[in-house]
């Protein structure tokens, strides 16, 4: 059964839709068993409505027109387009077959498209009928319930795709221009090379390539080569361990020339062409070990007439037993010969490792797998190789502990005890971005030691100063312009750190990271956890302020002795200006606008004495910290250098949140300048505040409703300083009061009269403060009545400091009381029965508020330090 995607409409981009498509893959989502509906398309729902209306299905998404076909050689007008029709098999046979007989090599001849590698890794596929039918499913005809379309399952980065195709095919003079079978009426080689074309753009993406890549679309498994010439010492023992895990073995002969394709060789191997390895065997031999190993040539009969071939001598010294066991039926393709003759003979081997899903049988050892989604970003984790140590830790960095080694012993002791790994580093989507001028990247990887201060931690990013005291204990082959480089290593136990890159640095793309492990390795992320060490925000008096500052302030505040935006604009600019070492573009309306509501505590829009004076002495620490890291005395910063510009404000953030910075913030050249510097600190600040106020339990997780977001700031929008408001001002009575603003300094004083009578329960449930003749010297308590509330409050810390919001004629404001000692609140009744809840100032003792309404209703909630609580306030406010 296939799960629903994510389907993402045009207004989810973004982080969002990378947010929502994680979530479903955690869920299941991309397993074989659960594919992701390529482009949304489902096949049973799109079958049964064409059978239902009697048509035949007609793929919008990849329809029958130029465009499919491709965009240069193969483009709308080109020489080999002219002329091409597409056609259903029901117009070019008169009995079409989806499969007949079951799948053969037979099916699948070569057309005028360069996709050999894609038909040899198809022609695999015929092999293992287990493997064929999860890419091709099962129930498809061209008989019974016919309607134009089928369907089959290619792995794609690490997700299977369930893809929708119909059944038009290209033809030229009545003839499939492409794939076909020899017969001529067989037609499911045709319609999946047609689905992998989808997949990947068009026709003409599909030129070029490596058998590999298909082995790994059609399996999801890791392909791992070896050249004959130079074999690893432990060749044969790789062999032995992947037969035992069920992986697809072939071998090939290198030609050299043109005239070299299906040429024989005196002993009976044809050149440029695909051989299996089925299988491997040690015997003993005139009283020594001797190695075998069998071959099957899938494309004839053809075999091998040297040493252990069918008919050679070598049989007769074996046990009659054994010789019985190993013997295989004459002329079938298949034959056995020795290691030694199979490294002398051939000249490539590749290996493509199954995961465990793609093995039923019990009999098979299966990897222990891991796969990491990952991005190189300019500016943020696109840092090339290890030749650019400026920015070569920049990389993601993933880790892999190895802890248990090889079941097999070397006999001889010429290794020590190791763990034995693949690593398999491919990159996204370059052959679907032919067509936009896209190419492969050169891409490898390096592997080093985790250091003994990191071993067992996560949460840490290594920085710059580890890469260049320490040399890798391992690496890719090499750098190269492959979709995939992998690499077999082994290992001791212990941690290790791999850096997937570029060659060079500033080339973005998308790329998964997969680890084949034999025993059970435990891998993640290395990645900084996202924490902040804020600016504590005391109590500041006017007292303890600097006379010459307060003089300065005068002058630039005006009369009404406060800073607006505008004002504060122009204060920055005007300073700034002055800075001729500081390369800016001026502070924006939108940048000042922002400084504003982090330090504006009284909600009135504008900046006091004191609160200009915390942004001053905020401002004066950022230029000292941009300062420092404006190495090149260019004025700005580059953006490799952010993340620790940020470290050395107090924040760690992740490299996603960097990407996210640099993408907003730098300039082309990948450059901050200091307005963009102070901008995106003030942001961070803004929003970290902000969670912190609503993380009430301190559990690092909030929960937002839609307007809670909306006003209170997502990704890429800056916070409101004040929380939602919890109704439409449009529906407010016009006759509430204004209330007085609370000072920044002193507690403020609030007061009430008797509350006004309830509205209906359907209305929205304004809080209304009002005036009291309190003559204590503690702060008075602000009275209001709550009703329709969701929880129990929470008891309240000793000094802790609630929010306060209030609707007033010009809209919502707010400000905050600090911790007081005094009477603790008090939890009176209004005449209605509602309860009424009195704020003060808490004291060392605050009380448990778990009191339930008198008329039934459920328990007031109010959570201190949280502007909004999750699940508990959604129509209005907590003051």
């Amino acid at each position: 059964m296939m799960a629903e995607p994510p389907v993402v409409p045009v207004f989810c981009t973004g982080v969002s839709a990378q947010v929502r498509r994680q979530r479903a893959k955690e869920l299941g989502l991309g397993r074989h068993d659960n594919a992701v509906r390529h482009l949304g398309q489902d096949f049973g729902l799109l079958a049964e409505e064409c059978r239902r209306s009697g048509t035949l299905f007609r793929d919008p998404a990849f329809p029958p027109a130029a465009a499919s076909l491709g965009f240069r050689e193969l483009g709308p007008g080109s020489a080999k387009t002219r002329g091409v029709q597409w056609k259903r098999p029901t117009e070019l046979c008169p009995r079409p077959q989806f499969i007949v007989d079951g799948a053969t090599r037979t099916d699948i001849c070569q057309g005028a498209l360069g996709d050999c590698w894609l038909l040899a890794a198809i022609a695999s596929l015929t092999l293992n009928e287990t493997l064929l039918h999860r890419v091709v499913p099962h129930g498809q005809s061209f008989q019974q319930g016919y309607a134009g379309i089928f369907h089959f399952q290619i792995w794609q980065f690490g997700e299977w795709l369930d893809v929708v195709v119909d059944d038009f095919l290209p033809t030229k003079d009545g003839k499939l221009l492409f794939v076909h079978s020899a017969e001529g009426s067989e037609f499911w080689s045709a319609l999946l090379e047609k689905a992998y074309a989808k997949v990947n753009g068009c026709y003409e993406a599909l030129s070029g390539g490596s058998t590999s890549e298909g082995f790994e679309d059609f399996t999801g498994g890791v392909t791992e080569w070896f050249d004959l010439r130079r074999p690893p010492a432990d060749l044969y023992q790789i062999i032995l361990k992947a037969l035992e895990r069920g992986s697809l073995l072939g071998c090939s002969i290198d030609i050299t020339s043109a005239f070299d394709m299906e040429a024989v060789t005196f002993k009976k191997l044809v050149k440029g062409h695909a051989y299996s390895v089925t299988g491997a065997r040690q015997v003993q031999y005139r009283g020594q070990a001797l190695e075998l190993i069998r071959m099957r040539n899938p494309w004839g009969e053809v075999e091998w007439t040297g040493a252990w071939s069918d008919s050679s001598a070598e049989w007769h010294a074996l046990e009659p037993a054994l010789r019985q066991q190993l013997m295989v039926k004459m002329e079938d393709g298949e034959f056995w010969m020795s290691f030694r003759d199979f490294l002398r003979e051939f000249t490539r081997l590749e290996i493509c490792n199954l995961t465990p899903d793609a093995l039923q049988s019990r009999k098979f050892r299966k990897w222990n797998t891991q796969l990491y989604d990952g991005t190189w970003r300019r500016g943020s984790t696109a840092g090339g190789c290890r030749n650019y140590p400026a920015t070569f830790w920049i990389n993601p960095q993933f880790k892999i502990q190895l802890e248990e080694v090889d079941d097999d012993r070397d006999e001889d002791g010429g290794r020590e005890p190791g763990c034995s790994f693949l690593l398999a580093l491919m990159q996204k989507h370059r052959r679907r971005e032919r067509r936009y001028g896209k190419d492969m990247e050169t891409i490898g990887f390096a592997v080093y030691e985790v250091p003994p201060e990191y071993v067992g931690k996560s949460g840490v990013h290594l920085k710059r100063e580890f890469f260049l005291a320490n040399a890798s204990r391992a690496r890719s082959e090499q750098f190269i312009n492959l979709r995939e480089v992998s690499t077999r290593f082994r290992l001791p136990p212990g941690e290790y750190i791999v850096v997937p890159s570029t060659f060079e640095p500033n080339k973005e793309g998308d790329f998964v990271l997969r680890v084949f492990s034999e025993k059970k390795a435990g891998t993640e992320e290395m990645d900084d956890k996202i924490q902040a060490t804020l600016p504590d925000e005391k109590v500041l008096l006017e007292s303890e302020i600097d006379e010459n500052f307060k003089q300065l302030f005068k002058q630039l505040a005006g009369p009404d002795l406060e800073i607006s935006v505008t004002e504060l604009q122009t204060i920055l600019n005007r300073i700034i200006a002055k800075h001729k070492d500081l390369r800016t573009k001026g502070f924006s309306t939108e940048s000042c606008r922002s400084m504003v509501n982090l330090m504006d505590k009284d909600g009135n829009g504008k900046l006091g004495l004191v609160e200009f004076n915390i942004l001053w002495n905020r401002i004066r620490n950022y230029l000292s910290i941009f300062r420092k890291f404006d190495l090149d005395k260019s004025g700005s910063i580059s953006a490799y250098e952010l993340r620790l510009a940020l470290e050395a404000a107090g924040y760690r953030l992740n490299k996603k949140l960097h990407e996210l910075l640099i993408t907003r913030y730098a300039e082309p050249d990948l450059a901050l300048d200091f307005d963009s510097f102070v901008c995106c600190l003030v942001r961070l600040e803004t929003m970290f505040r902000f969670f912190q106020a609503m993380d009430v339990d301190q559990d690092g997780i909030v929960t937002f409703d839609l307007l809670q977001v909306l006003v209170g700031g997502g990704p890429g929008l800056p916070p409101s300083p004040l929380p939602p408001p919890p109704f439409s001002p449009l529906s407010t009575p016009s006759s509430l009061p204004s209330p007085p603003s609370p000072s920044l300094v002193a507690s403020p004083t609030l007061s009430s009269p008797s509350p006004p009578p309830l509205p209906p329960p359907s209305s929205p449930i304004p809080f209304l403060p009002s005036p009291s003749s309190s003559s204590s010297p503690v702060a008075p308590a602000h009275h209001v009545c709550l009703t329709g509330l969701s929880k129990c409050l929470p008891r309240p810390r000793a000094g802790s400091s609630p929010f306060l919001a209030f609707f007033g004629r010009k809209g919502w404001r707010g400000g905050g009381c600090g911790g007081h000692t005094g009477p603790p609140p008090e939890l009176c009744q209004s005449p209605s029965s509602h309860p009424r809840l009195t704020l003060g100032p808490f004291g060392a003792n605050p009380p448990d508020f778990g009191a339930s309404c008198a008329d039934g209703a459920p328990a007031v909630t109010l959570r201190f330090r949280d502007l909004l609580p999750p699940g508990a306030i959604k129509w209005f406010f907590i003051v």
